[in-house]
């Protein structure tokens, strides 16, 4: 009996960086990209060989310019996403309340504004994976699922 392949999925790393007021910044999309323009914390996929806390540290600073200490990067809750194409990610969400520098657009062609927004009321135009995750880690939740076609969060 032949074994079904192996699963396999691209993981994501987001950074829900939060102001004393609360609110998380999310940046737009732009360009030629997955969901542009729409919102989206700062983040993006792993890199070969590359730890989740590497990689979000990483994403950070190439998007918005900023530096998290790794003390302050803190997990906050896990999505396991399906596109409507199909396609399976593993979205890892962590929360940051102190960083060095301002952030700023540091890569234009692939977004075109900072919005700094509430993540209890997300604006309209998130991207839905984001807006699932955004409502689930504000409700507590550690993990959640998005886009399967039975069970978890819509």
């Amino acid at each position: 009996m032949t074994k079904p392949p192996r699963y396999r999925l691209v993981v994501d790393v987001m950074v829900l960086m939060v102001r004393d007021d609360g609110r998380v910044l999310l940046l737009r999309r732009a360009g030629q990209v997955y969901a542009s323009g729409l919102l989206c914390p700062p983040g993006g996929h792993l890199e070969e060989d590359e730890t989740v806390t590497a990689g979000a540290l990483r994403e950070v600073a190439e998007e918005v310019g900023v530096t998290i200490a790794p003390g302050d990067l803190e997990f906050c809750h896990a999505i396991h996403h399906r596109s409507p194409e199909g396609e399976g990610r593993m979205g890892m969400l962590f929360t940051a309340q102190r960083w060095t520098g301002r952030p700023s657009i540091r890569e234009p062609e692939k977004c075109s504004a900072l919005v700094w927004a509430d993540p209890a009321q997300p604006p309209a135009d998130c991207v839905p994976y984001t807006a699932a995750a955004l409502k689930q880690f504000c409700a507590g939740a550690l993990l959640s699922e998005h886009g399967w076609p039975t069970g978890g969060a819509a």
